[in-house]
């Protein structure tokens, strides 16, 4: 694609303008217009376009929803649309006539709506020269889509452009949006996953390397590398970069480690790092969920995702794909507000060589590719339900599906058809594992069971049950590594070497061909005896937290995991501060329930199995309190604290020490010695200066300081690499680029967006029938977080004293408390007749009580 424009309605240049009989359209030479100096005749009853200098040009014009859509293609002799314009198989010719629509439309053409089209501007050419080009008739809303291709164009290079969202122009007058912060509390115990395990890789040992090796990756967001023994298994290292569920991993040459994950990133790692991400591919537009290798190209890696995409990679090359190919999208009417193309590609496998790629997902095929050049060899039919797992034996001859219908087939690649069903599962099959022979495959699924299958006299046995549905398998050794939705890992007995003593013990049954068979088997009471009753090795994980509750005080969070576990979270310091057990949640919920109003600041999830913060401006500098409701003693009890900034303070602390260690440890300039001070230094600012009151307080108080046992790690997007997460104590000092512009800002020079309604407004009146004056001071105002008590001394201090001249201000607010004055208990403040609690805040009253 060389060129679009778009033309919105109410533009400047839709004024005033007619439909002509004859346009004439004369473009200028420009150097990315593919065919320079060409002249364009439309005619209006014919509806197609005539390339006068080529004669090779011709065009579609339709109306859907009041849109018109101008489609460019180049044509062979023979009249056919070329393969290089891969959006319509066949077109027909449309008339326009009365600026209504005649003719008919075919099932197969492909409109692209204006909506999903990429936005390239005409450059050099004017608004006024448009419209002296095209006549647009103003009393119909619509937009022109002007589409050029070239020959050369292949339908693998036209893939890789992307759609975009036709309002998003570089002229939108919509705010930008700020970039968010999150962080997430770990646990104590950060060795374990605390969510799902998605993915296994084994890495046996070698000369360099005494000990087997395991690659778990959770929907936690890490990978962790295991170091096996006989009886226990060690965490050596953890890897973490991703920032939302690591669907699947790949060991490549044994040295690399490849990862996708759900926030649509693919990772390079080195297998026997620290945890440092080498690479980070960025190719894929939704969740990328697959990954395949080859064990002879150790280069070669293949991913898939939610996209409908499938990318083939060279890990020592580019960071761009060698070779994309793209499922056949459905095409989805626009007009209903919901025409999102969806195909999915949910696994992938490839065979030995690299040669041979296989891919299967929502639409029940399996799609063998050639990994070289990209294009579809086959498709396969048979299944009826989405496809879970597939594999491929070493010769590239014969594939394994397992599919949501239950049923695992066996396909002959050469004859391109099914050769064998099994009919093994009562449940969608999830994960599939072979023997080195390809003579008998493992498969597990949703129905909890884990399946030892001979694929040539169809015989199963039941290895085992799982409490949770099985989504990945490997082989190690004479083990069989089983990872489910649990955080845990086990290891079971496999024989995969000799698998035949397993048989030998009894127990099997013959798989049937059709997918009820084993259902109905089940129903009537034959389900098979599992032949292990327990692992021989378990990798523990500690429960994920599933539900959570936000308190009034909006600095606790109430949890509960996957155990049953109820925890109290502060988490302006990231730790738990109460573990109540297995209790009701909803008991406790209410049993620590406030009468305290404080702005909502942030939002949380639990999405990663942990806690997981967000921080948004300017709402997260909504919420303020006093130090000393705070137990700050470093400051005057009536200075107020405002959580957002501190607990940023909190957050980047560790930036900040190892960025003064960095600043200290530069050369001197000139014999002069840096200076300590790197409040501002080397951060570049939105302003030029400070403003000139303002005095940035770094230090950190102690309801604001994080665990170093237990760091929380940070997740936030850079103007350059993206989203990214780290520990915070793993932040090097080097991040400048890296925090929203907010975020220092806010830390560094105490900026913040101003905030709306900090006051509130109300009336002291004396109780009806008391012998208390009447305060000739009329409406009053004073900050939200007011204390009670506060407003009890003002009374008395007007009262009794009448030193209402020393905290009076001349707008009618009033800043009580700066003596020292104590509470009377003569005095109580009530609303609609209800007594004030002195702790009570002038917030909590308006929105529990009543207005004042």
């Amino acid at each position: 694609m060389q060129f679009f424009h778009r033309w919105v309605p109410g533009e400047t240049l839709l004024e005033g303008l007619k439909f002509r009989p004859f346009v004439y359209l004369q473009q200028p030479s420009f150097r990315r217009f593919p065919f320079s100096g060409a002249n364009l005749f439309f005619n209006r009853s014919g509806g197609h376009f005539w390339n006068h200098f080529t004669g090779q040009i011709s065009v579609i014009i339709g109306k859907l929803k009041n849109m018109f859509f101008l489609q460019l293609r180049q044509k062979d002799l023979s009249g056919r649309v070329p393969l290089s314009l891969g959006y319509c198989r066949k077109l027909q010719t449309l008339s326009l006539c009365d600026n209504k629509l005649s003719g008919s439309l075919s099932n197969t053409f492909r409109f692209i709506p204006s909506k999903l089209a990429r936005l390239t501007r005409f450059s050099g050419v004017m608004p006024e020269e448009i419209g002296n080009l095209i006549g647009l008739n103003d009393q119909t809303s619509f937009c022109v889509c002007l589409f050029c291709f070239t020959s050369g164009l292949s339908l693998c290079n036209f893939a890789m452009h992307r759609v975009a969202s036709a309002g998003n122009t570089s002229n939108s007058s919509r705010p930008r949006k700020e970039k968010r912060l999150t962080y997430v509390l770990n646990d104590a115990d950060n060795t374990k996953h605390c969510a799902g395990v998605n993915c296994l890789a084994v890495l046996k040992h070698s000369e360099a390397n005494n000990h087997n090796f395991l690659f778990t990756g959770s929907r936690d967001g890490k990978l962790k590398r295991w170091e096996l023994g006989e009886e226990d298994a060690t965490c050596s290292s953890t890897f973490e970069s991703h920032v939302d569920w690591v669907n699947d991993a790949v060991l490549v040459g044994g040295n690399t480690l490849v990862s996708c994950s759900s926030d649509t990133t693919v990772k390079i790692w080195d297998s026997f790092s620290d945890g440092t991400c080498k690479r980070t591919l960025h190719q894929h537009t939704d969740y990328v969920t697959c990954l395949a290798s080859s064990e002879k190209n150790s280069n070669i890696v293949a991913s898939g995702g939610l996209g409908g995409e499938v990318f083939i990679w060279d890990l020592e090359a580019a960071v761009t794909p060698v070779i994309k190919n793209t499922e056949t999208p459905a095409v989805t009417d626009s007009s209903n507000g919901n025409s999102s193309l969806r195909a999915v590609s949910s696994s992938n496998a490839m065979n030995d060589t690299g040669t041979l790629l296989v891919s299967g997902g929502t639409e029940k095929v399996v799609r063998v590719w050639d990994s070289r050049s990209g294009s579809k060899m086959m498709k396969l039919r048979g299944h009826t339900d989405n496809i879970r797992a597939l594999l491929i034996d070493s010769t590239g001859r014969f594939c394994l599906s397992g599919s949501s219908d239950s049923m695992i087939r066996l396909w002959d690649l050469g004859q391109q058809r099914c050769v064998h069903s099994y009919a093994v599962h009562t449940d969608s099959v999830w994960a599939l594992a072979t023997t080195p022979t390809f003579s008998h495959v493992y498969s597990g699924g949703r129905d909890l069971s884990l399946y030892l299958t001979d694929l040539s006299t169809r015989d199963s046995l039941l290895l085992c049950t799982k409490e949770h549905p099985i989504q990945q398998l490997a082989l190690d050794d004479d083990g069989i590594w089983v990872a489910t939705t649990d955080s845990s890992v086990d290891r079971w007995p496999s024989e995969h070497l000799n698998p035949e003593k397993l048989f030998q013990r009894g127990g099997s049954f013959l798989a049937g061909n059709l997918s009820f068979s084993r259902a109905r088997a089940s129903l009537e009471g034959s389900t098979p005896v599992p032949v292990y009753k327990s692992p021989t090795l378990t990798i523990d994980g500690i429960p994920g937290i599933m539900q959570h509750e936000i308190l009034n005080n909006r600095r606790h969070v109430l949890t509960k995991d996957n155990g049953g576990s109820v925890k109290l979270w502060e988490i302006t310091k990231g730790v738990v501060i109460e573990d109540y057990g297995q209790v009701s949640f909803e008991e406790k919920k209410e049993e620590l329930f406030e009468m305290v109003s404080i702005p909502p600041w942030f939002t949380a999830d639990t999405r990663l199995g942990s806690l997981s913060i967000h921080l948004d401006t300017p709402q997260c500098f909504s919420a303020e309190m006093y130090a000393a409701d705070l137990s700050i003693t470093q400051k005057a009890e009536d200075d107020k604290i405002n959580l957002g900034r501190e607990t940023l303070k909190g957050l980047l602390a560790p930036y900040f020490s190892k960025k003064k260690v960095r600043f200290v440890s530069q050369p001197s300039v000139n014999g002069e010695a840096p200076s300590k001070d790197i409040s501002s230094k080397n951060i570049p600012l939105s302003r030029p200066e400070a403003d000139a009151n303002v005095q940035s307080d770094s230090r950190v108080y102690p309801p604001f300081q994080f665990s170093i046992a237990s760091p929380p790690s940070i997740i936030t997007e850079s103007s350059q690499n993206g989203i990214w997460r780290k520990k915070i104590t793993d932040l090097d000092g080097i991040e400048d680029d890296d925090f929203p512009r907010w975020v220092l800002d806010a830390v560094l020079l105490n900026r913040m967006p101003p905030r709306e309604h900090t006051k509130c407004s109300f009336y002291l009146h004396p109780f009806e029938g008391s012998a208390a004056q009447i305060l000739t001071q009329g409406k009053l105002s004073a900050p939200r977080i007011l204390r009670m008590h506060k407003v009890v001394n003002y009374v008395v201090e007007k009262m009794v004293l009448d030193k209402s001249s020393d905290t009076l201000i001349s707008d009618g607010a009033f800043a009580p408390g700066l003596k020292p004055w104590k509470l009377k208990p003569s005095i109580e403040i009530l609303c609609n007749n209800q007594v004030l609690a002195p702790e009570m805040s002038l917030a909590t009253e308006n929105d529990s009580i009543g207005p004042t």
